[in-house]
């Protein structure tokens, strides 16, 4: 994926200071427990997604994030909330281990199991070339998330015209292919994001990152575990 980005050469090259954090800092928070009906769907703590089993890491269905992040979600959760529409989370805090597994898979050309449903149009072997993956993500920083929207009322998702971490440009959110009533939920997510103070990423409809995040140069690996 895109948003999984540099090479691990350069974590090992930086040191310490810049190497993966193991232990978690406290102003990490349980974002369901701040965000009145925020809908937690932590796929890589399950097998749905694009390797097909639980990520090394993902010891619990939690969506962990920095307090500044989750507290800029909130607000998004609150104006959401006027038009009868939610989030619903599939990635949030994600440890360095974990970017380290999507690695080993990629590089394993036997296992691709998941084909067809989340890079039908790409040769694995493509994957790190086209930046679907890589060996350090911004996720592992705590501030990145992977999101869309819901019915409040019902929890069903927004039609957004591709399915989570398809690996394709159809899930570029300026992807022309899909229905003009598909990329404006895009858009509406976006904005409400952006207006948040997220930023968006060009490859990735559901990926945001905040623009004042506290870990900007520090990527943890921490498990995933109930705070």
């Amino acid at each position: 994926m895109r948003s999984l980005t540099l090479a691990f050469a350069l974590s090992l090259a930086a040191g310490c200071a810049q190497g993966p954090a193991p232990q978690s800092p406290a102003g990490f928070v349980d974002a369901r427990a701040m965000i009145p009906g925020l809908v937690v769907e932590m796929r890589y703590a399950g097998k749905e997604n694009f390797v097909g089993r639980p990520i090394n890491g993902y010891e619990a269905p939690v969506c962990l994030l920095t307090r500044q992040a989750a507290a800029a979600l909130t607000q998004v959760q609150q104006q959401l909330s006027a038009s009868d529409l939610g989030l619903k989370v599939f990635d949030c805090y994600r440890p360095a281990r974990a970017v380290a597994d999507f690695a080993r898979w990629a590089r394993d050309p036997q296992d691709q199991a998941r084909k067809a449903d989340y890079y039908p149009n790409i040769d694995k072997s493509q994957l790190f070339a086209l930046g679907y993956i890589a060996e350090r993500s911004g996720h592992s920083r705590g501030s990145t998330l992977d999101v869309t929207l819901v019915n409040l009322a019902t929890k069903a998702e927004i039609d957004m015209g591709s399915g989570y971490d398809l690996f394709d440009t159809r899930s570029w959110p300026t992807d022309q292919t899909v229905s003009p009533a598909q990329r404006d939920n895009r858009t509406k997510l976006q904005a409400v994001m952006t207006a948040h103070g997220f930023r968006p990423l060009a490859e990735e409809w559901w990926h945001f990152t905040l623009n004042a995040e506290p870990h900007p140069e520090t990527y943890f690996d921490f498990p995933v575990q109930p705070r």
